[in-house]
């Protein structure tokens, strides 16, 4: 198979392609390197890819559209997996035209390019930001989501519509996934979990939101990624019990999927940062404040529909995944 991976120098991105090329496949990733965060861990990421031979990248930007369509008119894909993004709840206060861009903009070209190229199946990344106002628990993708907190989180569900309308226009197949706080190694530097590591390793204070009372349904990397495979896999089909005078958000008469993925156990942040400690072997300084605009106090997955679609469902532990992301960390800044 050949896959495109938009975001391929980004955490996940990085992952799924290194995943893929292990199983035989061709990928080729395209990522436009910018600088929201440190360009060197995105390179290292790269050139750890860059290693297998079947492994093509383009420094491409999402919103060059001429690009984008001479990407897809000058190859052959199998499958599309869009994980490129202007990420980040915080960050969209400071610059919402940044997620426009990226996330509204350079999504449309994604669209375009498949629907011109017969792409068997367009994956995306949502968000569980998506979920907003939202205080019913567990987040059910059955769950009205039109109350969204964060403009973030309203370019997520522009997304998510977006490709409906693709879908049910143009009949192409498209599975959006709801990723819940993902870390793990070669993670995100502007995630709670790099800041943390990195502020108790320099024995700075660590800026904790809500006075550590919020959870989080914190996802390790090797659970997000199992579970995009088995949904490359799963191409969605019309869904023949769908009722459009009772619709139902999760599936569609088009060929159209959403699921959440995250580890079904929400963790308070100050147990998190507990199993962070233990870890190092360091105490950390907590700095307590209130929470941010655009922040929620909780979230927590409901993965029956993954489960049921792909029988598989996230559950690894914070004590393994943190664990493992510290020997990274330690390894990794010890090297650079």
């Amino acid at each position: 198979m050949r896959y495109l991976i938009t975001g391929a120098a980004g955490f996940i991105g990085f992952h799924l392609s290194k995943r893929l090329l292990g199983q035989g496949n061709s990928v080729v990733g395209i990522d436009n390197l910018n600088e929201y965060y440190d360009v060197n861990l995105k390179n290292a990421r790269l050139n750890e890819l860059k290693v297998d031979q079947g492994f093509t990248f383009h420094k491409l930007d999402l919103v060059d559209r001429e690009g984008i369509g001479k990407l897809f008119s000058e190859d052959n894909f199998d499958c599309v997996v869009n994980l490129a993004a202007q990420a980040g709840v915080r960050y969209s206060l400071e610059n919402p035209h940044a997620y426009v861009d990226s996330n509204v903009a350079g999504f449309l070209n994604i669209l375009e390019g498949c629907r011109n190229s017969d792409i068997k199946h367009l994956v995306f990344a949502s968000s569980s930001s998506v979920y907003g106002a939202n205080t019913m628990m567990p987040f059910s993708v059955h769950h009205n989501v039109d109350h969204p907190i964060s403009f973030y989180a309203a370019t997520k569900k522009s997304n998510e519509l977006m490709a409906h309308a693709y879908s049910s226009l143009y009949k192409l197949p498209c599975t959006g996934l709801r990723f819940f706080t993902v870390y793990g190694p070669l993670g995100r530097p502007d995630m709670a979990l790099f800041l943390f590591t990195k502020a108790i390793m320099e024995n700075r204070p660590i800026d904790v939101f809500n006075h550590g009372k919020m959870k989080r349904d914190f996802t390790y990397i090797d659970d997000i990624v199992e579970g995009l495979i088995r949904v490359i896999d799963k191409i969605p089909a019309p869904d023949t019990g769908w009722n459009s005078d009772n619709p139902d958000s999760a599936t569609s008469y088009a060929p159209y999927r959403i699921y959440n993925i995250g580890n079904n156990n929400p963790i308070e942040l100050a147990k998190f940062i507990e199993v962070l400690e233990d870890c190092l072997g360091m105490k950390a300084e907590k700095n307590l404040l209130p929470m941010q605009p655009g922040d929620v106090p909780e979230t927590y997955a409901d993965v029956d529909g993954l489960a049921d679609d792909v029988g598989f469902k996230p559950s690894t532990s914070i004590q393994k995944g943190i664990k493992k992301f510290v020997e990274w960390y330690l390894d990794y800044y010890t090297r650079t």
